[in-house]
């Protein structure tokens, strides 16, 4: 899926989850989980002064009395709990299938999860699954075919290339499907763990290092070919990431569209066989494609013919292996979690099987199994209800452009015109895919990883050249999480996020408008983002605020680089310094949080005004608008591991949730008002920021 296709509320780490009873055998059912409380007064740190930090305030007990299980990275109130909750019910599901289906829907995902659980055979069966595509890279004869090579590797489903290539929108002209080619081929999170000189990222690169080495040797290498074959991949994947664009530099749509015909693509990288390649994976014809890096494939064209064929054999051998490391057998699958999840994440203990084949099964069949899941867990009443929420949003969206300062008329009513163009969906598609064509084999886990791979990869392509279906959804139903597609110019809610504590029949309106308000503010706003705002109405990357107005806008985002890029992620801690958060990076979410928090709260007026209410009513000793500020900061109650944080400060748009909360109330001035504070507070500033 193309990285930049949308823009989530949410980037969870993996494994996120809630805390249950100690994580049961992959043979033992696991216990079912708590309710979830919409608003959780027991929460609430008295101790602490709402005005100084609210985010303590409001979170302070939850954190100190809910640490990160050992199967987690990262561990909040909301997210987390909801997205553990789903998932339980979503093996429940998965399980019965597996040992009684009732439907051929069901026989297919069914057998899907039972192959991933069945621990047994991948034991038994080794390396064996490998082996075709290993065959293939030991015959690599010359770099020069490499491109031939990936190409067939990737006809079988085996995903070892160094880019990605799919089908996306055309950034200027939304109506059409193009071809798109794009950057890729490293390991490790980002490209600044390869190329930045400090002490803890040259000891990551040691332990990288030393665990390709060890996973090259568990593969049947010797110590000394193992330890040459990951210097050789060290090399190559170093030489990709100092060639690769950075994260923050491709937020800009402009960075990212580059129309080339295909000839002239490949003169760019003539050493790879890119007609081969694109004849392999068995796309339709095209005469130009968006190339999003070029100065990447320039690069990878040298790296072709200064690095020898075994050090490219050796690359691609380990792509191969680390790509399926988690469906290998127990010695492959500890090494791997010993260093991507211990070293590089903080995780101290794997994931319970039956979380991760829950989460494959979706990954693969997410629309399959989505169809009986929203049965029981998404009644119609709840998508009429989010409707209401979504037009009251849209409605207080709309009234607040018409009131902003600092945007002129001309540019307020192209503004109010994206807006009325924005598409709304909730909870599931209209029309669920066809996963027929996909075979799945109840004891060939591998083989079926690949067939999904080849599976999705011809849905991919399959839309070259085809008019834009835009019903089509970028998750699965049962996903906590929620999306604005620039180049659609909608707002995505998939059913899983539409449930306690966001969304909660029996709760106030003011918590509600905290919880599933804000989120769909955020994404409504993100169509008015620094990246957002550059689309128009359609979808196309096209300028519609004037000039002038452009520049008042910059300078309102340009507060918030500022502002967050003060925010620390994580303390200094031994030799690694503080880690501060790129308030550039976040800036699109963090002004997606700004602007949802205000625009649920013109909006939760509204309502409670429609049924005879005020916002300084109380319910258990809090005003509504209190609830209101607790209700959204109790969504992001949240612990996380050392390692885990800095990751997310490198690779993750979203800031952490302390400051997805202090960042923003103290933008808002009605959060002040609410709790009585005085003006110059840290969470009351004089001085503030505010775009939308």
């Amino acid at each position: 899926m193309n990285p930049f296709r949308f823009i989530p509320i949410l980037l969870m780490a993996a494994g996120a989850a809630m805390a249950l009873p100690p994580a049961p055998a992959d043979d033992a059912k696991p216990a079912p989980p708590p309710a979830i409380k919409s608003f959780d007064l027991n929460a609430i740190d008295k101790t602490a002064d709402p005005c100084t930090d609210f985010y303590q305030y409001a979170c302070g007990n939850w954190n100190k009395n809910n640490p990160i299980p050992a199967d987690q990275v990262r561990w909040a109130r909301s997210f987390s709990l909801l997205m553990e909750r789903n998932r339980y019910l979503l093996w429940q599901e998965l399980d019965a299938a597996s040992k009684d289906p009732k439907t051929p829907l069901e026989k297919q995902y069914g057998d899907y999860y039972a192959a991933c659980m069945d621990t047994a055979s991948i034991e038994k069966k080794g390396l064996a699954p490998l082996e075709p595509g290993l065959e293939r890279i030991a015959a690599l004869k010359d770099a020069q075919g490499l491109g031939t090579l990936v190409g067939r590797l990737a006809a079988d489903g085996v995903s070892t290339t160094p880019f990605r290539f799919g089908v996306r929108q055309d950034e200027k002209d939304s109506s059409k499907q193009i071809a798109s080619i794009s950057q890729g081929g490293l390991s490790l999170p980002d490209r600044d763990y390869y190329i930045v000189d400090s002490k803890r990222f040259q000891d990551i690169r040691a332990e990288y290092a030393a665990h390709v080495t060890k996973m090259f040797t568990l593969a049947g290498d010797t110590a000394g070919q193992a330890a040459k074959e990951a210097a050789a991949v060290m090399a190559i994947e170093t030489a990709l990431a100092k060639a690769s664009t950075s994260r923050t530099d491709l937020r800009e749509p402009e960075n990212r569209y580059h129309i080339y015909t295909v000839s002239d693509f490949e003169k760019l990288a003539p050493g790879l066989d890119f007609q081969a390649y694109f004849k392999d994976v068995e796309v339709g014809h095209f005469e130009t494609l968006n190339v999003a890096t070029p100065e990447f494939f320039k690069a990878l064209n040298g790296l072709v013919t200064t690095e020898p064929v075994d050090a490219w054999k050796s690359y691609l051998r380990w792509h191969l292996i680390h790509g399926e490391a988690s469906n290998l057998p127990k010695a492959f699958f500890d090494e791997n979690f010993a260093f991507f999840g211990k070293t590089l994440a903080g995780q101290k203990e794997p994931t319970p099987r039956w979380k991760q084949c829950t989460a494959m099964t979706d990954r693969a069949l997410g629309e399959a199994v989505g169809q009986d899941w929203v049965k029981q867990n998404f009644p119609p009443a709840a998508k009429a209800s989010m409707d209401k929420l979504v037009a009251a949003l849209e409605k207080a969206l709309g009234e607040d452009i018409k009131t902003l300062p600092w945007m002129s008329e001309d540019t307020k009513k192209a503004a109010e015109e994206k807006l009325a163009l924005v598409r709304n969906k909730i909870g599931y598609p209209e029309k669920w895919r066809n996963y027929s064509a996909l075979k799945v084999s109840r004891n060939d886990l591998i083989g079926n990883l690949e067939r999904s791979e080849v599976f999705e990869r011809n849905w991919d392509l399959g839309h070259l050249g085809k008019p834009v279906d835009e019903k089509e959804w970028g998750m699965t139903p049962p996903t906590v999480n929620a999306y604005y597609d620039p180049s659609m110019n909608d707002i995505n809610f998939p059913a899983g996020i539409l449930q306690p504590p966001f969304f909660d029949f029996t709760v106030d309106p003011a918590v509600n408008f905290g919880g599933i308000g804000v989120v769909i503010g955020h994404e409504i706003t993100h169509g008015f983002d620094d990246e957002g705002s550059k689309y128009d109405g359609k979808g196309n990357l096209r300028e519609w605020q004037t000039p002038a107005d452009r520049k008042a806008f910059t300078e309102r985002t340009d507060c918030e680089v500022k502002e967050y890029d003060g925010f620390e992620a994580a303390p200094a801690h031994g030799d690694a310094g503080a880690q501060k958060l790129n308030g550039k990076l976040t800036l699109g979410e963090n002004t997606a949080d700004n602007g949802g928090l205000r625009i649920a709260y013109l909006a939760l007026l509204d309502t409670l005004a429609s049924e005879g209410k005020t916002i300084n009513e109380t319910i258990d000793g809090y005003t509504e608008a209190q609830r209101y500020f607790l209700g959204f900061a109790q969504v992001w109650c949240q612990n996380q591991t050392e390692q885990a944080a800095r990751q997310s400060a490198l690779v993750d748009p979203h800031s952490p949730g302390r400051w997805r909360v202090n960042g923003t109330v103290q933008n808002f001035d009605e959060f002040g008002k609410a709790f009585r504070c005085k003006k110059g507070q840290p969470m009351y500033p004089a001085n503030s920021c505010r775009v939308w």
